[in-house]
């Protein structure tokens, strides 16, 4: 564009302003735009051991069932007298002085079943652990209140059940310009084109076709929108902090996406647990930290909540490969900068009485923390979500 050409075009969009109606118009738009509360949902798939990532250390049940596997008192990142957190979450302990990262422990749910995919599936869908759902707790959150299939994205090739809903599901994409190109090859386009014809809803075909045609109708939208920005922070260069940057980039950019899902895996830490939790726990809380310091910078940490779960934790006891197996309640990282509540939210396990089996006994469900989120957070029915109600706790 020559300069005489830019400079009409650009004293044409400024005298829209004198122009009453375009006035209104523009206050609509910056009324629902600014502000926009965003989710942002990290997985820490596998099991995390939540004994071993807020550590009771002044508690000598816990060195007692963890011979060789526990964090010792002078390695522990101390938050009080009693309770101090993996060496490795130091970027953690900076966001919690900072009254930015609220702890709940305790979190599981009745009936607790100690398969992955079981109990991811439990989490997912925010069902009873005797029912079972293909929707999930966010696939419903799109079909009742959702425009459009990008108003959630998940960081990844596939998507988690947790955003496949009944009439609407999320998106799913590590890159918006790969998702853009691959959307404009001729095979989408001629579905496109024939996507009302019968035979596309036979034989279980529909779904498919459904997800490739959202897929399509949001890919130009999702990529024209994310690349207006771009990242200056210094990602860890793993998986996981390319997702988080790229969740950044979205996030920065304006785009209109309410929910992110991100997820980091490797947590199933039967055999040799000591350096591969310590290596995978860095992972993460060195990447949050930078992702919340990009959200900052672009002013977009207000209005941004992050919840970290997993799907389980692990036995009390370490096990004979200096390990330990599929246990039941954990603790949830909730980051943000209007929380109520920061620092410990509960008390910590009562390693002195367990469930039969051993286990760490479950205080809270992990669906009145979907619930707060969806009513305080969201701003939505969070009862009509979640098909029941559910009590609301107060770190939001």
């Amino acid at each position: 564009m020559d300069r005489r050409k830019f400079l009409k075009q650009s004293s044409l969009a400024s005298s829209l302003f004198f122009v009453p109606s375009f006035v209104k118009a523009f206050e609509q738009v910056a009324s629902n735009t600014l502000g926009y509360k965003r989710l942002v949902i990290i997985q820490l798939s596998g099991g995390n051991d939540g004994l071993n990532t807020v550590i009771p250390f002044h508690n000598d049940l816990y060195y007692r069932a963890r011979p060789s596997l526990s964090v010792s008192k002078n390695e522990t990142i101390k938050l009080t007298d009693e309770v101090g957190l993996h060496p490795s979450l130091m970027p953690l302990k900076r966001l919690y002085e900072n009254g930015n990262l609220s702890i709940i422990n305790n979190v599981g749910y009745p009936n607790p079943v100690r398969s992955h995919f079981r109990s991811m599936d439990i989490w997912q869908t925010a069902t009873d652990s005797d029912k079972f759902s293909q929707i999930g707790w966010l696939g419903r959150y799109l079909d009742n209140y959702a425009k459009h299939p990008y108003a959630a994205i998940e960081i990844d090739d596939s998507l988690s059940l947790a955003l496949k809903g009944n009439n609407m599901n999320g998106i799913a994409t590590q890159n918006p310009s790969v998702l853009y190109n691959m959307s404009k090859d001729p095979y989408f386009n001629n579905i496109i084109k024939h996507q009302n014809e019968a035979h596309l809803n036979e034989h279980n075909l529909g779904y498919l076709y459904k997800s490739m045609i959202e897929a399509h109708s949001s890919a130009k939208y999702i990529y024209e929108t994310s690349k207006t920005v771009s990242s200056t922070q210094d990602y860890p260069d793993t998986k996981f902090g390319k997702q988080l940057k790229t969740t950044a980039q979205f996030i920065n950019s304006g785009i209109d996406t309410k929910v992110f899902y991100a997820s980091l895996g490797g947590f199933d830490t039967h055999v040799n647990q000591l350096n591969t939790q310590k290596r995978l726990l860095k992972i993460y809380a060195e990447s949050v930290e930078v992702f919340v310091d990009d959200l900052k910078k672009n002013q977009a940490f207000d209005d941004t909540l992050i919840l970290t779960f997993s799907e389980f934790g692990r036995r009390v006891k370490q096990n004979a490969n200096v390990g330990t197996d599929h246990g039941t309640s954990n603790n949830v990282f909730v980051i943000g900068n209007k929380l109520k509540n920061p620092g410990l939210f509960n008390k910590m396990p009562n390693l002195s009485d367990l469930d039969d089996n051993g286990d760490l006994r479950f205080e809270i469900d992990f669906r009145t923390i979907y619930a707060t989120v969806l009513d305080k957070w969201l701003e939505v029915n969070d009862a009509k979500v979640l098909n029941k109600s559910f009590s609301k706790l107060n770190f939001i």
